[in-house]
C-alpha cells in the first residue's frame, strides 16, 4: 500500500507539473522564463514523492522545449537536485531557495550557451523568474496548504 501511494503521488505531481508547463508554454520556455509550474517545488517539504514527481514532470514538459535535448537533460537534472535539496530544508522560508539558485545557475548557463547571451545577466534573469514563482507563489502556497491542512493528504 505504501509503495502504491508513493507512486500515485509521484505521478500526480509529475502530471500537474507537465500540464501546467505545457499549457503555459509561451512563458515556460526560452530566454526569459516564468514557469508557473515551479510553484510545485515546495511539495518536497511535505513528501519525498515530490522529488521524482518534479523530475519526471520537468522531463516530460522539457520534451516540448524549443531548447531540445540539452533542456531535457540539464533542466530535468537541475529540477531533481533542487527538489532533493528542498526536501532537506528544515525552515519553511528556505524551501524555495534551491530551485532559485540551482535553476538560476544551470538553466542560466544553458541558455547563455544556446543563445550566446551574457552569462551573469542570464543567470540573474532565470533566478529572478524562479524567485518570483518560488517565493511569490510557492511559499504562500506552502503556508496555505498547511493552514488549510491540505498537507496531510500529500504526506
Amino acid at each position: 500500500m505504501k509503495t502504491s501511494s508513493f507512486i500515485a503521488k509521484t505521478a500526480i505531481i509529475a502530471a500537474l507539473y507537465a500540464v501546467i508547463t505545457i499549457v503555459l508554454a509561451p512563458i515556460s520556455y526560452g530566454q526569459l522564463q516564468f514557469r508557473v509550474s515551479e510553484i510545485l517545488t515546495v511539495l518536497p517539504y511535505f513528501t519525498p514523492a515530490a522529488i521524482p514527481g518534479l523530475f519526471i514532470g520537468c522531463l516530460l514538459s522539457n520534451i516540448f522545449s524549443p531548447n531540445g535535448i540539452l533542456d531535457i537533460i540539464v533542466g530535468s537534472l537541475s529540477t531533481l537536485a533542487a527538489a532533493f535539496l528542498s526536501h532537506k530544508m528544515k525552515k519553511k522560508w528556505l524551501v524555495p531557495l534551491p530551485p532559485v539558485v540551482i535553476n538560476g545557475i544551470f538553466i542560466g548557463l544553458m541558455l547563455s550557451c544556446l543563445y550566446q547571451l551574457p552569462l551573469v545577466l542570464t543567470i540573474l534573469y532565470v533566478a529572478a523568474g524562479q524567485a518570483a514563482v518560488c517565493y511569490g507563489l510557492g511559499l504562500p502556497f506552502l503556508y496555505l496548504m498547511e493552514k488549510m491542512e491540505l498537507s496531510k493528504y500529500i504526506k
